[in-house]
């Protein structure tokens, strides 16, 4: 927890803020992170009781946004199917670094302004 001021920030709040996340993309994504692996959107929605189109928009949107990766997996009789991990997690905790470095410098120029 982050005291700003009057507000604490959550971890949870600032990881959304920082990449436009609703709460099932950031559920997905922390359950992804926690767990570290590779799952198919079936596993996922199994593992987490959620339905099967919502776990698709929450990864499509983390693939999106390159929080998460899609590989394909070609099946012995034809086909595919699609497995998702999350991107590295240094990175992520980088590029969130960036985001609150950028807010902060954005925030020292306000007060400057005053």
């Amino acid at each position: 927890m982050i005291t700003f001021s009057c507000k604490k920030i959550s971890q949870e709040e600032l990881m959304r803020c920082s990449f436009t996340l609703n709460r099932t993309e950031y559920n997905v994504m922390i359950f992804m992170l926690k767990t570290d692996g590779i799952f198919s959107v079936s596993k996922i929605s199994k593992t987490m009781k959620l339905d099967r189109t919502t776990v698709q928009k929450a990864i499509k949107n983390l693939v999106c946004k390159k929080l998460a990766k899609r590989r394909q997996k070609n099946l012995p009789n034809g086909g595919y199917t699609f497995f998702y991990e999350i991107n590295n997690k240094k990175e992520i905790k980088n590029r969130m670094k960036e985001i609150t470095y950028k807010w902060y410098k954005s925030v020292e120029k306000s007060i400057d302004n005053l």
